[in-house]
């Protein structure tokens, strides 16, 4: 049996923190949680999504997101209308007020993000890149 050390859940687990370590006090210094930023970016990204899409895209699990949610149509971040193909179903996107949060504090998550790269190394930042893209797309 492999030692825990070499665990590969463990090391995947590690390098997030070490990633994070770069974007924390950016997140910190906007007022917003790591889950928070994601759904910022994510609704950015796609302007408009149900709940289920918004989940999956931003990796949070569905009680996370309800508070989110909550949090932010509170907050004057995000309002929710119904599709208009299916009543059921409500649309959620960002309003003008998040939209200009996102585009703020973005600047300083790309240059995180940069300075991420460089301490890597372009040529490893793709390998590793490329890797996790094929553990992802991994079946059982």
């Amino acid at each position: 049996m492999k030692r825990l050390e070499d665990s590969l859940t463990l090391q995947l687990l590690r390098a997030r923190e070490s990633a994070m370590q770069f974007f924390r006090p950016v997140l910190q210094k906007a007022g917003f949680t790591e889950q928070q930023w994601r759904v910022l970016r994510v609704l950015n990204d796609h302007e408009e999504l149900d709940a289920k899409q918004l989940a999956d895209l931003s990796c949070i699990l569905s009680p996370s997101l309800t508070r989110i949610i909550t949090r932010f149509e509170s907050d004057g971040f995000m309002v929710r209308k119904k599709s208009p193909h299916d009543q059921r179903i409500s649309l959620l996107s960002l309003t003008p007020k998040a939209i200009a949060l996102v585009a703020e504090f973005r600047p300083e998550v790309d240059a995180a993000y940069q300075s991420l790269i460089a301490k890597l190394g372009p040529k490893k930042m793709k390998a590793l890149s490329a890797l996790l893209d094929d553990i992802i797309k991994l079946e059982v």
